[in-house]
């Protein structure tokens, strides 16, 4: 099949080299442009333009797709279908249109729940047992399309946003070749999402870092664990923020944010506990919290957060 790949993140990347592994011809690869990041503002391709130019593809890096420019594009490559994977710009009706097998998405959520731009993060933070990845015929809405494929992965108690990016990548990577192959022989049915069940994960803002200690074990697990890599869980040891990469659910009762334990460093919750097993204090490196209490000791009953 002839195609048009668009993309941004590494998130992105095992979906292109499927597609190529597959040997289906990819005409032209759509990225964002290229961005400013760390500390020098150093102008940095994305994840997929990367591995674009290492496959020898063109790559195509418009501002909008508003403006006419992409679509004659589009036009002249003459596209069967253009998948589009974590793209990152809305994608206008011309475009949507154009190809022969439309634009077919893949979202890391099970639609209708989770549509957006964060739905693998907000899927851990809300103790969600599983989620997975749909293949949807793309329309004009923010994830509304119609449901051409889907499958469902367990979330473990210790997976993390990260791990979960790493595995739903690789299982849309998987299931984009194996959706192409049953759309060509029409053997993929097209499901409405039934609105009524649908729920929103809007992109992450570093407000809701902060832990609330209030809340069971359990949900400050969650969102240290849908918080990790980016922007880190937080909250506070004498007046200094602490960030909290890594826990566990523990033992102990306490008053809420108090240590219950140091061996391991355990703080209590409004019910049950969690093991804090990585931790960083403001202005230090970060360490496993053995390490951290070696410099940093902490009495039975010293909260957290005030």
């Amino acid at each position: 099949m002839k195609i048009i790949f668009m993309g941004t993140p590494d998130f992105s990347v095992p979906c292109l080299n499927s597609l190529i592994d597959a040997g289906h011809e990819i005409l032209a690869v759509f990225t964002q442009p290229d961005k400013p990041r760390g500390r020098k503002q150093e102008l940095t391709p994305p994840e997929v333009k990367v591995c674009a130019l290492q496959h020898g593809l063109s790559v195509y890096q418009p501002k909008t797709l508003r403006d006419g420019e992409a679509m004659k594009i589009i036009a002249d490559l003459a596209p069967d279908c253009i998948v589009v994977v974590a793209y990152g710009k809305i994608l206008p009706k011309e475009i949507l249109d154009y190809p022969k097998y439309g634009c077919i998405n893949i979202h890391a959520s099970l639609l209708p729940k989770y549509r957006g731009s964060a739905p693998i993060q907000w899927s851990v933070i809300n103790g969600e047992k599983e989620t997975g990845v749909t293949i949807m015929q793309m329309d004009e809405g923010i994830d509304t399309g119609d449901m051409l494929y889907q499958k469902a992965i367990p979330i473990m108690i210790d997976d993390t946003a990260e791990s979960m990016f790493e595995k739903l990548s690789a299982l849309g990577g998987e299931m984009i070749v194996d959706a192409l192959r049953k759309l060509e022989k029409g053997e993929l049915k097209a499901i409405k999402q039934d609105d009524a069940l649908s729920s929103h994960a809007p992109m992450l803002d570093k407000k809701i870092s902060e832990i609330d200690w209030d809340q069971p074990a359990e949900k400050v697990h969650d969102l240290v664990r849908g918080l990790y890599s980016w922007p880190i869980a937080q909250t506070s040891l004498h007046g200094k923020k602490l960030k909290i990469y890594r826990t566990s659910l523990g033992k102990g009762r306490g008053e809420s944010g108090a240590v219950v334990n140091t061996t391991p460093l355990t703080i209590a919750c409004k019910e049950g506990a969690v093991v804090i097993e990585e931790l960083q204090l403001e202005g230090k490196k970060r360490m496993d919290a053995k390490t951290f209490l070696i410099g940093h000791p902490l009495k039975i009953n010293e909260k957290l957060g005030e």
